[in-house]
């Protein structure tokens, strides 16, 4: 049985807001939403993401979360995204490209020819949070794909 989507709420730790503003405001173009001095709500594809300013701290600054081995690439842990629709995925990863951000991997096609091939992307936020942005031909059929 189908659960129906619904949004989901995440907060994460920002170094500051104006740089948080010009990273999800303007260049990945979500809309604004509530704000206060310490935090701002952004719409991430009817998701609401919440950066927070945090401190650095010396845990913070020294952190390496890692990665884990996917398709031949070091995918970083953890990380977050959304899964969009192929050709909003390529309209973003076409700007992204364009405005010469830094890749942690470049958009490629994932698994190709198999179960769960994914157009995908990674790259960080000026705070250093990673995330990945990722299409499928059908996502209905190809999302959990075994």
């Amino acid at each position: 049985m189908p659960v129906p989507l619904t949004p989901f709420h995440l907060a994460i730790p920002v170094d500051d807001l104006t740089s948080a503003r010009e990273f999800y405001g303007e260049l990945l173009g979500c809309p604004e939403g509530r704000s206060a001095e310490q935090w701002v709500d952004f719409n991430l594809y009817g998701h609401q993401v919440v950066c927070h300013v945090q401190r650095k701290t010396g845990l913070r600054e020294n952190r390496d979360d890692g990665s884990n081995p996917v398709d031949g690439h070091d995918v970083p842990i953890p990380h977050f995204g959304v899964v969009l629709e192929l050709d909003t995925w390529k309209t973003l990863a076409n700007r992204l490209q364009e405005s010469g951000l830094d890749f942690e991997i470049e958009p490629y096609v994932r698994f190709e020819g198999e179960p769960g091939e994914q157009a995908t992307m990674f790259f960080r936020d000026p705070s250093g949070n990673a995330l990945e942005f990722k299409a499928f031909r059908d996502i209905e059929a190809e999302l959990f794909a075994r």
